[in-house]
């Protein structure tokens, strides 16, 4: 995934907005309750390696999102598999660091966010730095040209009413990392925003609308839980 967008207010549900940039050629499904370890969970499949970008936690209202960081782009021989961190945090909350050994592990930025707190540790292989963020409207990238996105759409989110004027600033995709929505060709290959998933949860109560092309207008598909 590389764009999150979160909202935390007093009283309410956390909301947040998450696109998935992946190959158009690596098969995930469409969130569920897919793994038996984490009966509580749910969230979409990456098939490839069996974890998730993005997991939230039916009982608690806690959501995990994580997006891939630049400074280490592969993970040393033996390490796991940067999906499996989601399912963790969203099972165990905001001690998830003590549940995991991180070295080897290829970079990347995992937020955690519920009603009342939300959090990012941004590991770059080697250290690891944590940012809370307060209560409001905030942007989370992989970083490098994608950092302009906050630049560019973070007021316009913030202004913007939760879910339709949200989804209504998902513009076709362009070959352009700073955009919302991209894709891009090289080599053969096709890599692109392949899902969109507006998130909605509270402890005990979880909607999530989601789209596989999210600009086009068509309806959304609705989970509630």
């Amino acid at each position: 995934m590389c764009t999150v967008v979160v909202r935390r207010s007093e009283g309410q549900p956390v909301r947040i907005l998450a696109l998935r940039d992946e190959s158009t050629a690596r098969a995930f499904d469409d969130p569920g309750r897919w793994w038996p370890d984490h009966p509580d969970v749910v969230g979409g499949r990456d098939r490839t390696a069996g974890g998730t970008w993005c997991a939230t936690h039916v009982g608690t209202g806690t959501t995990a999102l994580l997006v891939n960081r630049p400074a280490k782009r592969d993970a040393d021989p033996g390490a796991p598999s940067r999906g499996v961190l989601p399912l963790l945090a969203a099972e165990r909350g905001f001690d998830w660091p003590a549940h995991v050994d991180l070295r080897g592990m290829a970079s990347f930025a995992l937020l955690l966010a519920t009603p009342e707190r939300a959090v990012t540790w941004d590991f770059d292989g080697s250290d690891v730095r944590v940012t809370e963020h307060p209560p409001g409207t905030h942007m989370l990238t992989s970083g490098g040209p994608e950092d302009l996105k906050a630049d560019r759409f973070l007021a316009d989110f913030a202004a913007a009413s939760y879910p339709d004027g949200w989804r209504d600033r998902l513009e076709p995709p362009q070959d352009d990392q700073g955009a919302l929505v991209v894709r891009h060709e090289e080599d053969g290959r096709v890599w692109a925003t392949v899902f969109a998933e507006l998130i909605e949860a509270r402890p005990g109560a979880l909607r999530i609308e989601h789209s596989r092309r999210p600009w086009t207008g068509e309806p959304w598909q609705v989970l509630e839980v």
